[in-house]
């Protein structure tokens, strides 16, 4: 069906930065939104950044000025540039995506919410 593979993710120091990315892969008809959310420790997942296919973003106050996120719609796939990291960024971060793709026996579906396994981002000096 359709698989999304995380990438980027490690150890850095606070200051540091890193790029994560998420590729799609499958029998995709149409990507619609894709994005990123993060979960640490004995907190809920939430929104980091989020585009559009049109290109609009939107971003969680926490990391305004500091994480860009952006995408390459030929190889579905979207980005997380962070930059000036704290260890307060640290968590796991899962790619999310709205797409609609064709099951084993070729019905179209559409899902809002499809999500990655996470990469592990960890921010300590």
């Amino acid at each position: 069906q359709v698989q999304l593979v995380e990438s980027g993710g490690g150890l850095v120091r606070p200051g540091g930065s890193l790029r994560l990315s998420c590729a799609a892969s499958g029998r995709i008809l149409s990507l619609d939104d894709m994005g990123w959310y993060r979960q640490a420790p004995g907190k809920e997942r939430g929104l980091v950044a989020s585009i559009t296919s049109g290109g609009v973003t939107t971003y969680a106050d926490s990391v305004k000025g500091r994480f860009t996120v952006s995408r390459d719609n030929a190889k579905n796939t979207v980005y997380l540039d962070m930059s000036m990291l704290q260890p307060g960024d640290s968590a796991v971060y899962y790619c999310n995506v709205q797409l609609c793709y064709y099951t084993e026996n070729d019905t179209p579906i559409c899902q809002r919410d499809y999500w990655g396994k996470g990469t592990l981002v960890t921010v300590s000096p």
